[in-house]
This record gives C-alpha cells, sequence and structure tokens, in this order.
C-alpha cells in the first residue's frame, strides 16, 4: 500500500466481535486467547480516558507551526499484558473553529502505508475543501506505533537504506535475484536485531487497538474517522471489532480486507493494475507530444523511457540516479497525477541532453533518509507480521515471472521490496474475517478511483460487501491514489456532507474524472 497525501497532498469496550477472534489472529500477544487483548484494551481505553491527553508545543524535529498543538497518549505494546511495557504516541490536534453549538467532536485521520504519520493533517483545515469541516471537528492526525516519534521502528541504518545508485532490471538474472535474496534475509535480521522481542507487536490488529485507546483519550463516546489506502484496512478492523463505537467513517481508496489478500496476493493484485495504469500516463505524455517530444504514441514513449534507463545503468546521472531512482520516481507517476508533468518533464529533457531536473527530482535526499527508513520498516513488519507469506522463494520466483510476463512496470520491484517477509522471524498472525451486519454500524462512505492502482477498485466493491449498508461513491475513468479532499468537488461535496450531517447518497453515486494534469511548457 501507500501513504496518500491529502493534496493533489477510544465506557465498555468487551464486545462479542472480538470474542469471536481467533487466538492465531493474536499471535502478536504470545499464547494467550484473544480474550485477553479484548481485556487488554479495555483497561487500557478506561485509562487513557482517565488521563486525557495534555496537548502543547509538538515536537522540535517536527518543524510545524505553533498554531499545531501535540500531546501523547500511552498505549500497551503488548494487549494481552497491559501492566506491562508501554508506548507513547504522538498526537497533534487544531481545535475546532466554529461556534461551540456546531462542534462535532475529534476528526482523526490516518494516511496509510504503513508506515504513515498525519501529523500535519490537521494543518488541512486552513485548505478551502477542508474548511467547513475543521469548522466542526477538532482535527487530529498521529504518529501510528514505530512511526516517527511513536517508539521508532528502524531495520536498518538509513544511510544504507539510502545509497545510491542502485540497479532495478526489468528482466532480473539469476545472480541478481540472489543478491536480493541475501539483502531480504539481511533485512529481516536488522529488524529483529533492532526491535527485539518488541517486532512481534507492530501489526494492523494493534494499531486497531492503538486507535480505540486514541479515540477514548481524546474524550469521544464514538470514533469520527478517515483513513486513507492501509488506513481503509485499519476502519474496516476497527467497524469489525468496535461496531458500536464508530460514528462516522471514510474509507479513501479501499485495500481489499478479503483474509486471502492480505498482503501476499493483494500485493500481486497491485502490481497487475499498475501496468494500465502506467499505460495511462504514457498516454497522456504522446497526447502532449508537442510539449515533450517523446513521441505521439505510448509505445513511443515508453522506448525512450526504455533507452534512458539503461543509460542510468551504464552512466547514473549526477552521480546518483541509477535505474533503480529512476524506476521509483516513475511509480510515483503511477500513484499521482500530480507527477505526471513533472516526471515528463525530467524525461524529456534527459532525452535532449539535459540531466537536471532528472537529477534534482530522483536523487536520494539525506534529509529525509531516516524518516525514509523508518516507514518502510514500519510497512515491513506490519506487512510481514499481519498474515502468512510464502517462504519458498521458488514459490515468489514463479508467481512473480508469470506476472511479470503481462505486468513488467512493477512487478519485480514490489517482488523484492516484499521479500523479506519470506524470511519473517517473527510469528505470523491469520488476518481477521473483516465482516458487519445489516444495522451494525452506522451510514459509512467509501471513496474509490476506478483505475486506481494501488488500491485496485474491485477492493473497494469487497469492501461494500462486507460492510453491509456501506454507500459507495466512484470516480469514474480516474486513477490518482486518494480521491477525498483532491480537487474533485462532485467527491468532495459528497465527503463534506457526509462528515458534517452523516448523510450519504441514496444508493452509490459517480463522479466525473478529476481534470487531466496540464503539460508544463518547455519553451
Amino acid at each position: 500500500m501507500r501513504a496518500v497525501p491529502l493534496y493533489a497532498t477510544i465506557g465498555s469496550l468487551v464486545l462479542s466481535a472480538l470474542a469471536a477472534v481467533p487466538s492465531t489472529a493474536t499471535a502478536d500477544g504470545g499464547p494467550g486467547p484473544a480474550s485477553a487483548e479484548e481485556r487488554g484494551t479495555t483497561v487500557a481505553a478506561a485509562r487513557a480516558a482517565a488521563a486525557g491527553i495534555s496537548f502543547g508545543a509538538c515536537p522540535e524535529e517536527e518543524m510545524l507551526p505553533d498554531t499545531l498543538k501535540c500531546g501523547t497518549v500511552s498505549v500497551p505494546l503488548d494487549y494481552a499484558r497491559p501492566d506491562g511495557r508501554t508506548i507513547d504516541l504522538t498526537v497533534s490536534r487544531t481545535l475546532a473553529t466554529g461556534p461551540a453549538a456546531g462542534r462535532q467532536g475529534s476528526f482523526v485521520y490516518n494516511p496509510g502505508g504503513p508506515g504513515a504519520s498525519s501529523i500535519t493533517f490537521p494543518l488541512m483545515g486552513e485548505m478551502s475543501e477542508w474548511k467547513e469541516v475543521a469548522e466542526a471537528y477538532d482535527m487530529v492526525g498521529y504518529a501510528p506505533r514505530g512511526v516517527g516519534a511513536s517508539a521508532p521502528l528502524s531495520c536498518q541504518n538509513p544511510a544504507a537504506f539510502a545509497k545510491s545508485p542502485t540497479d532495478s532490471p526489468v528482466h532480473p538474472t539469476a545472480a541478481y535475484k540472489e543478491q536480493r535474496i541475501a539483502q531480504a534475509r539481511a533485512y529481516a535480521r536488522g529488524c529483529e536485531k533492532h526491535a527485539g522481542e518488541a517486532l512481534r507487536h507492530y501489526t494492523s490488529l494493534n494499531n486497531t487497538r492503538d486507535l480505540e485507546v486514541l479515540r477514548a483519550a481524546l474524550g469521544d463516546e464514538r470514533l469520527t474517522f478517515m483513513g486513507a489506502s492501509y488506513g481503509t484496512y485499519l476502519g474496516s478492523l476497527y467497524a469489525t471489532l468496535f461496531p458500536s463505537r464508530v460514528r462516522r467513517m471514510v474509507f479513501d481508496s479501499a485495500v481489499d480486507p478479503d483474509p486471502e489478500q492480505i498482503w501476499y496476493r493483494s500485493n500481486l493484485d497491485q502490481s497487475l493494475a499498475f501496468e494500465s495504469r502506467w499505460e495511462d500516463f504514457r498516454r497522456w505524455v504522446a497526447k502532449h507530444d508537442d510539449v515533450y517530444g517523446l513521441g505521439p504514441t505510448p509505445e513511443a514513449v515508453q522506448r525512450h523511457y526504455e533507452d534512458v534507463r539503461t543509460a542510468l545503468a551504464t552512466e547514473p546521472a549526477g552521480g546518483t540516479v541509477g535505474p533503480g531512482q529512476f524506476h521509483a520516481a516513475f511509480r510515483e507517476a503511477a500513484y499521482y497525477d500530480d507527477y505526471w508533468a513533472m516526471r515528463a518533464t525530467a524525461l524529456s529533457e534527459y532525452v535532449r541532453g539535459n540531466p537536471e531536473p532528472l537529477v534534482t527530482q530522483m536523487s536520494p535526499r539525506a534529509i529525509t533518509a531516516k524518516d525514509d527508513e523508518n516507514a518502510r520498516a514500519v510497512y515491513t513488519a506490519v506487512e510481514c507480521n499481519d498474515a502468512p507469506w510464502p517462504e519458498e522463494w521458488e514459490v515468489w520466483d514463479r508467481d512473480h515471472t508469470d506476472l511479470a510476463r503481462i505486468a513488467p512496470f512493477q512487478t519485480w520491484d514490489n517482488a523484492f521490496t516484499n521479500l523479506p517477509c519470506a524470511f519473517w522471524p517473527a510469528p505470523r498472525q491469520q488476518p481477521l474475517d473483516v465482516s458487519t451486519g445489516w444495522g451494525e454500524l452506522p451510514p459509512v462512505l467509501i471513496l474509490a478511483a476506478e483505475r486506481d492502482a494501488a488500491t485496485p477498485y474491485k477492493g473497494a466493491l469487497e469492501l461494500q460487501r462486507r460492510l453491509r449498508g456501506a454507500v459507495l461513491v466512484t470516480e469514474r475513468d480516474a486513477g490518482t491514489h486518494g480521491v477525498g479532499g483532491a480537487g474533485n468537488a462532485c467527491v468532495d461535496e459528497h465527503l463534506r456532507r457526509y462528515l458534517l450531517t452523516g448523510a450519504t447518497p441514496d444508493g452509490d453515486a459517480e463522479c466525473a474524472p478529476r481534470a487531466e494534469p496540464n503539460p508544463v511548457s518547455l519553451d
């Protein structure tokens, strides 16, 4: 999955739903039954409700404006042992700006990842798309466990993580595969070395329990929440475990919550979907051949792309941008339309003999290396801990070789990113079977772009099937990852109306796609 920018960017908790969770779903809590985590969540939430959150200045390293206030909430590392070790999650907030009579409590946002922070989210209230929501709600962001200042997880030296240039072969050789297998084994060992026994507790179920404790600490009887990308999976787990605690919930760019998909098959589906999204980008570049000069067809653009990727393997641009950095940058373009003009410009200029835009856009930045390494560590730990993964390289090799024949754009890079899960030292969970019956939840809203590759559209349909009564708003013929508050007036109006009134459309709704990006003239 992937973090989603918002610009073109927890009474009694003893619920019968928790009692249905099999003991294998709580391997992060040791050998105890599921009820141990249930009781631990109840204890932690009660303590958080009593303690509240003391908001003050935000950590200096975040470099945030004074208008944003921060605090911490204490959660158990292991919910089966609520009196054991705790970790502090950093929370940010801006107070509702409207009249007291119209205030509706806290609005909590999770941007996905896993491994992303929403500490800066409350600042979105200053933007026109979010102004009315910020008048009615305290806007709340947080750094999930392991992320940023919230008991940060690391698996390797950030300098080593950010080293460049790196390779990214379209057709990896047997020798290259062996090299990546060795790297994946070493990475998994590094996670175990740095985190120790804590490693097993970085899970989606614990992230969901943390969200319930956060709700209690904020003083809200019920949770108003928006999750994007992986954040939708947290929302679906919360809705299943704590349905009576849901007030309003938005799922933006939904992960398929089918337990069979979490996470190996989900990544295969994502890689397949990226092939179509890559073609969308190439068609747009070809459409603007008068600007970029890369050819009038997607095939012509592809040839230029492949030529540059090959050239960078021999002579990295600026000494730092090799095929790995180059391809990663264009994968971002397949996530977000906002990158299209920038990436097309970099490719076009390089072809014309000017490598500077490419170097500027794609060189690793030392200033972000620590955060980038942390985000990858949390992503890896959560996905590896959450579910079983194939442990035989032969399975990975077979599945990805077959897929790469029809979807080469992302398949091997995605495989090697997730390969540490084949060698993971911590116990694996069995994913929770997400499901709510009719009437268990208040109305909830799902937002999806029809051509989103990071969270393919079928995931939104599966989530809707499992959360009975959920209403789906589809941005047709669009593929930017992240729909809500991203500039489509139709989608944004459904989102605004729901958050302010709780009303969903009468049946599923459709919105026309947002406008295509404008090409940037090179003259």
